[in-house]
């Protein structure tokens, strides 16, 4: 079948991004199954990473039953003949980390490989884009300031985090940013690729 001029774009546009979430172990990663629905709104076909933290906040089940995929969650754990920090890194149109721990950041800009989502993040060409989500104290850290940098000289893009009330019952910068924010992030990103 021939493609006529005008249906390609249009074929473009109905495919659906393959769009990877690392689910860390923030409190804030409770409202991953929204942001998956809210990527499912757009024809997102979203697939997670779930670390070892990240599930103590919320269940593979979860993430699996909302996206409707198989969760990710350990670098040995497949059954398949797959490297999958690899096939998945080249799947992405676009890897997105959050809730974004201090940890985890400073794993990335580290450059260290430990587990699935820092593999497939260093073995990726997709955007990364990074939603942080902690204390007010860590976000502030020169530490956490200085990795942040690091991360943005490699490219990555960030959605900076809010001021309001934090899980600790501080008020302070730190909170994950509001979900909508970050789904319109994520469509200007797919929209330049």
């Amino acid at each position: 079948m021939k493609i006529q001029k005008g249906q390609r774009g249009k074929m473009e546009r109905n495919k659906k991004r393959e769009i990877l979430l690392g689910v860390c172990g923030g409190i804030a990663a409770y409202k991953v199954p929204e942001l998956i629905r809210m990527l499912d709104a757009m024809n997102a076909d979203v697939k997670c990473i779930l670390t070892k933290n990240g599930s103590k906040f919320v269940t593979p089940l979860t993430l699996q039953t909302i996206s409707g995929n198989k969760v990710y969650e350990g670098m040995f754990n497949s059954h398949d003949f797959d490297v999958e920090h690899i096939s998945l890194a080249k799947q992405a149109d676009l890897l997105v980390i959050v809730p974004a721990t201090a940890d985890v950041i400073s794993r990335l800009a580290c450059g260290r490989a430990e587990d699935l989502l820092s593999s497939v993040a260093l073995s990726t060409k997709s955007p990364i884009l990074v939603c942080p989500s902690m204390n007010e104290n860590m976000w502030l850290h020169p530490a956490t300031k200085k990795n942040v940098d690091i991360l943005n000289e490699y490219g990555y893009k960030f959605v900076f985090p809010e001021k309001g009330k934090l899980a600790c019952g501080d008020e302070g910068m730190g909170r994950l940013a509001d979900l909508n924010k970050i789904v319109d992030e994520i469509k200007k990103i797919l929209k330049n690729e």
